[in-house]
């Protein structure tokens, strides 16, 4: 017997399976239960009849149930619910420092599998990454549905990457063509000279939910150092020489949760929230423990 046709070379055709019955779940965003539609506190996409009430001066007289005046003789207003789409926008860091370990194949992993819930449940999916400063944003913008899989699965697997493009600088880029609210995943090592909480209140601003998946290498997460090394940054160029020994291990450790600690902050203060994972876990580990745990996916 012939066995199934791989869908994608980026995750199994079963946790393809498992990221089907399962949805993301926004901490501030209400939803009416109506599979791909969540009430927003502007104005949205469709309208459906609510309820009425008596009409009070300074009322829109559009909005008059001219009908029931005729029979009643009191007017009353016809009340609507807004329904807007959530978008989900997931913003993938594709500079040279993402080619570490496996840290770019894993962010490419969970973007597939998140993307799939939202695709599911017939929310608009958008993924934006940048690797370079000096090219293009590679995007692919408004995908839904299940027709939209071969697309995303494509897209993501051609993805280059490689370039001096931090993660603050893709999340500008992409503000400068996304539209719309929602929830926005971005999938970095956040190892980054730029202001991540400027970058995290301009995502905000735009009436996105931040999301912040941190993805570090086994090495980044928990490095050995047995003899003097030179460390050669992959977006600058900059060299750093390093003698074995001492504190060294211990400050960066220092650093890393200290960086960890700050991205959790910044998202929670802008109504979000934050994980860190390093490569020796798997993508089916980091979806369906980790953030199915924690209320992220449900």
């Amino acid at each position: 017997m012939a066995s199934a046709r791989q869908l994608t070379s980026l995750v199994s055709n079963s946790a393809l399976s498992r990221a089907e019955n399962l949805r993301l779940a926004p901490r501030f965003r209400k939803t009416n239960r109506m599979r791909g539609e969540h009430l927003a506190g502007r104005g949205g996409s469709s309208t459906e009849f609510e309820d009425f009430r008596d009409y009070s001066p300074g009322d829109d007289i559009r909005y008059v149930d001219w009908n029931i005046f005729a029979r009643l003789h009191r007017p009353y207003l016809k009340l609507y619910r807004h329904e807007e789409e959530m978008h989900v926008v997931i913003l993938l860091d594709a500079s040279s420092s993402m080619k570490f370990g496996e840290k770019f194949d894993r962010a490419r992993q969970a973007a597939a599998l998140l993307a799939m819930m939202g695709l599911m449940n017939m929310e608009p999916v958008s993924i934006y990454a940048l690797g370079s400063r000096n090219e293009a944003t590679h995007q692919i913008r408004r995908l839904r549905g299940k027709s939209s899989f071969r697309k995303l699965f494509e897209f993501l697997e051609n993805l280059p990457v490689g370039g001096d493009a931090e993660i603050d600088f893709t999340i500008d880029a992409a503000l400068r063509q996304h539209t719309g609210r929602g929830v926005v995943i971005c999938l970095s090592d956040f190892l980054t000279f730029g202001r991540i909480d400027q970058a995290i209140s301009r995502l905000f601003g735009a009436g996105l939910e931040p999301w912040a998946i941190q993805i570090l290498s086994s090495d980044e997460h928990n490095p050995e150092l047995e003899q003097d090394v030179r460390f050669v940054d992959s977006e600058t160029g900059e060299t750093l020489d390093v003698t074995a020994g001492g504190d060294l291990l211990r400050i960066y450790e220092e650093y890393r949760l200290s960086l960890e600690r700050e991205l959790e902050q910044v998202c929670r203060q802008r109504g979000g929230r934050s994980l860190s994972f390093n490569t020796s876990q798997s993508v089916d580990n980091i979806v369906f423990d980790t953030l199915l745990r924690k209320g992220w996916v449900r």
